[in-house]
């Protein structure tokens, strides 16, 4: 009877570790749809970054050695399956079920959208820093890197690049790194290179030749730098996550509320855009401050409660596995 309640009590655990993950994947969906904005942000907050960067190591290195050596059945049980698909299904269902609600609400109500966002970063900072374990002058100092860095990198005036394909090979590399790193847009940094535009381009003109180039860059990228983040996360844990928070400290200039535009440019249909702006103090105290503040608050209120809530790395592995605490 015993090992009946046992095996009840793993698969009981087994479905809400796949809820939990699945809600994960649509935190990172619907902040991937936000320029500016980073679905590793999410990773990191819900506490499965560090086995994602593990899960791409093992499917972008491992499994295709075994496939060239012809092991089949072996490549496709070492895909970790039970991480990937409800992360990679709520990725799917926030992308197209949110993409024109956030649209929507981006084009009619930035400050409320952005004023959420800031908030979720903002507490961010605070959560990822308390990772960091124990502060010293070397952690101090990568805090400042990754914090003044990413505060230039956000605030660039985006320049145009060649079409030439070896730049559209090196800007799938640089926008997959950007996109699995905390605080930093993959979107965003095509808009910087100039690439955003061509690469929506290439996929309505289906050129699919340009378009692979763009493609097989984003996975060299994407297996080259996972290698990189588990090599810190396994010898540098301390330096990296003082990194990451400083990452989010500077991002925070993206997310900025209120805004004001400086330049204007034209998109892909010749419709004016804003190409620079500047971050400024709201207008008056309203009705729409009173409700942005709001936002604000609740989205601190939603990181603070979900750190309470936090799940180890080492947890995560044996919900996934089934396997008892």
């Amino acid at each position: 009877m015993r090992e009946f309640f046992d095996l009840v009590k793993r698969l009981v655990r087994r479905r809400a570790a796949t809820l939990r993950l699945f809600m994960t994947g649509f935190s990172m969906g619907s902040a991937d749809l936000v320029p500016g904005v980073s679905g590793g942000t999410m990773a990191l907050l819900f506490g499965i970054y560090e086995e994602l960067i593990h899960s791409i190591r093992i499917v972008s290195s491992k499994v295709p050695r075994l496939v060239l050596q012809g092991e089949i059945r072996n490549a496709v049980s070492a895909v970790p399956w039970a991480f990937l698909v409800p992360v990679g299904a709520g990725m799917m269902v926030a992308l197209f079920s949110l993409a024109q609600l956030l649209s929507h609400l981006l084009d009619n109500h930035p400050v409320f959208v952005w004023s959420f966002f800031f908030g979720l970063v903002a507490a961010s900072v605070w959560i990822v820093g308390r990772r960091v374990g124990h502060w010293d002058m070397k952690a101090y100092g990568m805090l400042a890197v990754g914090a003044v860095a990413t505060y230039v990198l956000v605030g660039a005036v985006p320049v145009e690049t060649s079409t030439a394909l070896p730049v559209f090979f090196v800007s799938g590399m640089i926008a997959i790194v950007a996109m699995i790193l905390p605080g930093i847009s993959g979107s965003f940094i095509l808009v910087l290179i100039g690439k955003y535009t061509q690469v929506l381009d290439l996929v309505t003109s289906r050129d699919l030749i340009t378009l692979g180039v763009f493609t097989l860059g984003a996975v060299v990228g994407l297996a080259l730098f996972s290698r990189v983040l588990s090599y810190m996360f396994q010898h540098h844990h301390t330096t990296l996550m003082a990194f990451l928070t400083g990452v989010l400290l500077g991002s925070l200039r993206k997310v900025w509320p209120w805004k004001e535009t400086v330049e204007m440019g034209l998109d892909r249909h010749g419709n004016e855009v804003p190409l620079v702006e500047a971050n400024r103090l709201p207008a008056a105290f309203d009705g729409e401050l009173a409700l942005a503040v709001g936002l604000l608050v609740m989205a601190v209120v939603l990181i603070v409660y979900l750190s309470r809530h936090e799940v180890s790395k080492e947890q995560v592995r044996k919900d996934i596995d089934g396997s008892p605490a």
